[in-house]
């Protein structure tokens, strides 16, 4: 198993590990990542708003 796949297969193991036992941060962490990912697209059309006007 080469060292990438090695990383993926922890990285799986650790979310179904956080997600199983600590549900409460699990959800936090889920909705930070989607208020993040809301920011940028409302700075980013923001940005090409005013660049076209």
């Amino acid at each position: 198993m080469t060292l990438k796949k090695t990383l993926q297969f922890g990285l799986v193991i650790f979310l179904v590990w956080f997600i199983a036992f600590r549900p409460d941060a699990a959800a936090r962490v889920a909705r930070g990542i989607g208020a993040l990912i809301a920011q940028l697209g409302t700075g980013f059309g923001d940005f090409f708003t005013r660049v076209v006007s």
